[in-house]
């Protein structure tokens, strides 16, 4: 499992694996061990994990969120130390010791408690995505991949054109004569 097929529901608690895109939302599942699924609307706010950055004062002004978990993978393991029912102060020390450079005024105590509670959830259920270039190696395939199909996908549509006009044609001719 990926960063990219697991989101965030504002409004529910948790964290579900995107299972499969509707007309109108998409399917998720919990990855925790109830499984449970959903129906979300295009309406409400779906974040997909492989999207969220925490501020920063860096030139870049963000850090994705794969490079954090990593940091706080190797630097606490199984314990991070601090939990979502932590101070804010507590909360606070621990982003300043996996990322310096964090944008106090811009990021809050309800964010680092939701990044500690998104991290328990995925080690427990996604170990996978908290180990170093999960994210990185697999994306240019991935893009490469999509960048293929379309284009392989189009001659065919065109074949199909070409054959049902040239399936009319000759009934509009027989209709002439």
């Amino acid at each position: 499992m990926e960063l990219k097929e697991i989101a965030s529901i504002a409004g529910k608690g948790g964290l579900y694996r995107i299972v499969k895109p509707t007309r109108s939302g998409v399917i998720v599942e919990s990855i925790d061990n109830k499984k449970q699924r959903l129906v979300v609307n295009a309406n409400q706010r779906v974040s997909v994990l492989k999207e969220i950055s925490i501020y920063t004062t860096t030139a870049d002004g963000t850090e994705p969120l794969q490079n954090i978990l990593v940091k706080i993978n190797s630097e606490f393991g199984d314990d991070p130390g601090v939990d979502s029912n932590s101070s804010p102060e507590e909360l606070r020390a621990f982003l300043q010791h996996i990322l310096p450079d964090y944008d106090k005024e811009r990021v809050y105590p309800s964010d680092i408690k939701k990044l500690v509670s998104w991290y328990k959830v995925l080690l427990e259920n996604a170990p996978e995505t908290l180990q170093p270039g999960n994210e990185t190696e697999d994306a240019p395939e991935a893009e490469a991949e999509t960048e293929e199909n379309p284009a392989a996908e189009k001659p065919e549509k065109e074949e199909k054109e070409k054959k049902s006009k040239s399936a009319k044609a000759p009934k509009a001719e027989k209709e002439e004569k």
